[in-house]
């Protein structure tokens, strides 16, 4: 059973950074595209980037782009999101993702068949 656990979430003030972890377990994770979604108040759920485990692709949203960085660590089965530059509008629940299959469809949350619990980023002005 895949089991995503996410953490390192918190108060920042603006300009500020942040870097979550997600914990993953329960299979090989070699084959699978890992994401990074956030959902704020009243908002679907939106695309923040994402990275291929087996040969590092990563893609961003546009916004992010320069700011937040992806990154895997193998022997720690962990993925990263490391976010400089914090806006308010970065103010949002972060999730981390797994899809077994991969492909071009990385930006949209129905691929993903698995969730991280979700952990609050809050970007104060």
């Amino acid at each position: 059973q895949v089991q995503l656990v996410d953490s390192g979430g918190g108060l920042v003030q603006a300009g500020g950074s942040l870097r979550l972890s997600c914990a993953a377990s329960g299979r090989k994770f070699c084959s699978y595209t890992m994401g990074w979604f956030r959902q704020a108040p009243g908002k679907e759920r939106e695309f923040v980037t994402a990275s291929v485990w087996s040969d590092g692709n990563t893609y961003y949203a546009d916004s992010e782009k320069g700011r937040f960085t992806i990154s895997i660590d193998n022997t720690k089965n962990t993925v990263y999101l490391q976010m400089n530059s914090l806006k308010p509008e970065d103010t949002a629940v972060y999730y981390c993702a797994a899809d077994p299959w991969g492909g071009s469809s990385y930006y949209q949350p129905e691929r993903y068949n698995y969730w991280g619990q979700g952990t609050q980023d809050t970007v104060s002005s």
